[in-house]
């Protein structure tokens, strides 16, 4: 059973339609969707979600990493020049930043990749044939948080709501808060960030820090990813997001008790899943922006 629980706001059960917010735009970024990718229930739920929301009226865009699994032939993907070009900074290094754009079967969703040769052509996602996580898993979500931005920025679509999925998108709602802050299409934008039972075991370098540093972004604003591993970017992604959703009944013993640490201080509600879960989520942006 999947449980939502989210942070000081409080969505009634029935289907509230707010007068001029139906038509809401949202960012969906997330690490994988079916049909082009699934090694977790992400994937699955990144698929169910933006089509109900799009069926209910709203304006949607969607954004995944091109991971080297991603067979760009069967899929059909294609490159979407006028967004390409960009360099990313991670740390001292900058990498340039292609844009690839495919249609989902059977709907009326397209999906834009975010991909570079360095980080996302091998032909795995997280961890490699031997099972041995990859140590530039840090960069590659740090150039996927960015790149995010600067392509939503490219396109010139201010997005309601930015909905992040799992730990590797966990920087973006930091980077809308301190660096985009007075950004014209960001300036009104909500974040929601979904927590899903992904947890790895690896630490990253002492460099972490300083890799994800943008502009206003000071050492005191990182000190949640001090740890340099899972939990740091789970915690990075909740304190400066607008809702935080647990996409699970269940989690690591770690994880509640992170849980149970930002409850101290921000109220969680909980929503079981069920016949109700897309009009809860319709209300829980809509709530978000009223």
């Amino acid at each position: 059973m999947l449980i939502i629980s989210y942070f000081c706001i409080c969505i009634p059960l029935t289907f509230k339609i707010h007068e001029n917010m139906s038509k809401l735009r949202i960012l969906y970024v997330a690490s994988e969707i079916n049909p082009f990718l699934q090694t977790s229930e992400v994937a699955d739920f990144v698929r169910k979600l933006p089509q109900g929301m799009q069926e209910r009226g709203m304006e949607i865009r969607i954004l995944v990493p091109r991971f080297g699994l991603i067979n760009e032939r069967k899929n059909r993907l294609h490159e979407v020049v006028r967004l390409s070009g960009i360099n990313i900074a991670v740390g001292d290094e900058e990498k340039p930043l292609t844009i690839k754009v495919a249609s989902i079967p059977n709907a009326k969703l397209q999906v834009y990749f975010i991909d570079n040769e360095d980080y996302f052509h091998r032909k795995s996602v997280f961890f490699d044939k031997q099972n041995r996580f990859h140590a530039d898993n840090d960069e590659r979500a740090i150039f996927f948080c960015k790149g995010v931005i600067e392509t939503v920025k490219k396109l010139g679509w201010a997005p309601d709501i930015v909905h992040c999925n799992d730990w590797m998108t966990s920087l973006i709602p930091m980077y809308l808060k301190a660096t985009y802050k007075n950004d014209p299409l960001f300036h009104t934008t909500k974040t929601v960030f979904t927590v899903y039972n992904n947890k790895f075991e690896h630490k990253f370098n002492t460099d972490l820090i300083e890799k994800v540093k943008m502009m206003d972004i000071e050492d005191s604003m990182l000190a949640n990813l001090q740890s340099a591993d899972y939990e740091g970017f789970i915690k990075i992604g909740m304190q400066y997001s607008d809702a935080v959703i647990k996409a699970e009944e269940e989690y690591s013993e770690d994880l509640v008790q992170l849980f149970d640490e930002f409850n101290k201080d921000k109220k969680i509600d909980t929503i079981e899943q069920g016949d109700d879960l897309l009009d809860s989520y319709y209300n829980l942006y809509n709530d978000l922006v009223s």
